[in-house]
């Protein structure tokens, strides 16, 4: 192809398949569908109200119900994002807006933690993708005395206590223990 010339119609073709294959895979990540996410005290969340500026704001989700304009108590903690979302829009109709069209996203998740046999155990703030391996990275590696096939992971919430390979997910509120080797 000379220098400046447009591509051919089926090269452009392709390159958008190939975008919106793409987009498809990122969207539909398994691991962590924020759809599924249930909000916890920690999350930063942000609530769009579109053309009502003085109903979109930035909110820290906690334990006790949050108050929204109009609506006065609202409850976030424990809630997935089209819950709070529905409330929300539901709250407004009628009195208040027609047909008012409401947006929640999550801004900043709550951290996740990880302790015993790492470099810098504590808190760390969450990121979309995190594994055990980023998450041990993040905490400055294993130390000398790490045990590498002990690790616990304790899901927020859950309580539960499981093992997980390295490739695996990490989530928010989710307590990551690597234990001490004898050898």
């Amino acid at each position: 192809m000379i220098r400046g010339q447009r591509p051919p119609p089926r090269d452009q073709a392709l390159k958008k398949i190939f975008l919106l294959a793409f987009s498809i895979m990122l969207a539909t990540d398994s691991s962590f569908a924020q759809s599924d996410y249930r909000l916890g005290s920690g999350d930063l969340i942000s609530i769009v109200v579109f053309d009502e500026p003085e109903l979109t704001m930035e909110v820290r989700v906690s334990k006790t119900p949050t108050t929204y304009p109009f609506l006065g108590q609202v409850g976030l903690d424990d809630r997935n994002l089209a819950e709070v979302e529905s409330q929300i829009m539901e709250g407004l109709k009628g009195d208040y807006l027609i047909e008012p069209r409401v947006s929640i996203s999550v801004i900043e998740y709550r951290p996740f933690f990880i302790t015993g046999e790492v470099a810098s155990p504590g808190s760390y703030p969450y990121q979309l993708g995190l594994t055990l391996r980023k998450a041990i990275t993040l905490g400055g590696g294993f130390t000398e005395r790490a045990s590498k096939s002990k690790i616990i992971v304790t899901r927020g919430g859950e309580g539960s206590e499981q093992r997980i390979q390295m490739s695996e997910p990490v989530f928010p509120d989710d307590v990551i223990t690597i234990e001490q080797s004898f050898f």
